[in-house]
């Protein structure tokens, strides 16, 4: 009798733990959020997210901490925040899995999605995904009032600090003198960073430095409390060029006052975008994504550069796909046309 008493309870528990499981999947389904975002959350629990951003007095350091920070508040994902040697490295870290986010310029991303400039001779990186595009790096040429440095081909014989190795700095230099009709052979390049290259600009070391950032930047400003710092315009054929052939370039201005500058400054400018890997869920980066824009003050607030980070330029001069997870957020909110 016990053993038959057992036998239906067994068969009664059984049969009510498949009905369990049927009614959780049927639910799932039709309602299409809900619990299972529960059990995403859970899933992000157990992520680890290196923000690759660039070096540390620079402007992606910063913007990469506030997203950082957002993704441990929000979503108690780990997460740290690298310097880099910026765009290109970072598009390697990503690509080798060895960062899940990274700020780069359009540029670099292009290049490496393509198989080009940088990344000639090496495999098209065709699954490089957007998160978001961020905003725009404006072209400084930098250099002092007693240089005598008043244009870009003055950069002739000079000593110019072009970036580190490779950087999107050092990228940009390359084409705007090439938009110039000039070369390396034109001048005297020292691989420098921005940093690097303003404190030798200080010690009369280097002519001038590009400088390829948010406006205003740290060390620009730092130069000009000691010396009266000038940034050359980039304009007329030489813009026209660099549109024509490197699309990702934009013609614009450096606000007056944003300096010591009393007028507007005409140079070229390029978007800075979010990168994320390909790894990753659409799940993972909705919630992501989601977390970021619905804290888009606290990125803001990260730096001056940061306020022209809005949802209405997303798209903006993004040279990948977006990741379907990002791509499912911003069409929920109406921010992709």
């Amino acid at each position: 009798m016990k053993k038959k008493l057992l036998g239906v309870l067994a068969a009664t528990m059984l049969f009510a733990t498949a009905c369990g499981d049927d009614g959780g999947d049927t639910g799932n389904n039709e309602e299409g959020g809900g619990e299972a975002e529960g059990s995403e959350g859970a899933e992000l629990d157990d992520l680890f997210v290196t923000v690759a951003t660039g070096g540390t007095s620079g402007v992606y350091y910063p913007i990469g901490g506030a997203i950082s920070t957002i993704l441990e508040s929000e979503l108690g994902i780990d997460s740290s925040v690298q310097a880099t040697g910026a765009s290109v490295e970072n598009i390697n870290l990503i690509e080798n899995g060895r960062a899940e986010l990274a700020i780069t310029m359009a540029d670099a991303v292009q290049q490496a999605y393509e198989g080009s400039g940088a990344f000639d001779g090496e495999e098209p990186t065709d699954n490089l995904r957007g998160m978001a595009s961020l905003y725009p790096n404006f072209v400084q040429v930098v250099t002092t009032e007693d240089s005598g440095i008043e244009s870009i081909e003055d950069l002739e014989g000079m000593t110019v600090g072009v970036g580190a190795p490779n950087s999107g700095v050092e990228l940009n230099a390359r084409m705007v003198l090439e938009a110039y009709g000039m070369s390396y052979d034109d001048i005297d390049e020292d691989y420098l960073s921005y940093a690097e290259a303003i404190d030798q600009i200080k010690n009369g070391m280097v002519d001038a430095a590009f400088v390829t950032s948010g406006v205003p930047n740290a060390t620009v400003i730092d130069l000009d409390t000691t010396h009266d710092a000038k940034i050359i315009p980039i304009e007329g054929e030489a813009m026209e060029y660099l549109e024509e052939n490197y699309p990702f370039f934009s013609a614009e201005t450096i606000p007056a006052g944003e300096y010591n500058n009393d007028e507007d400054i005409p140079t070229a400018a390029i978007m800075n975008v979010l990168l994320v890997s390909n790894d990753l869920s659409e799940d993972e980066v909705y919630e992501m994504t989601k977390a970021l824009f619905d804290n888009l003050e606290n990125i803001q607030g990260s730096h001056n550069a940061a306020q022209d980070i809005t949802l209405d330029t997303v798209e903006t001069g993004m040279p990948v796909p977006l990741h379907p997870g990002a791509e499912r957020y911003f069409e929920e909110v109406g921010a992709l046309e």
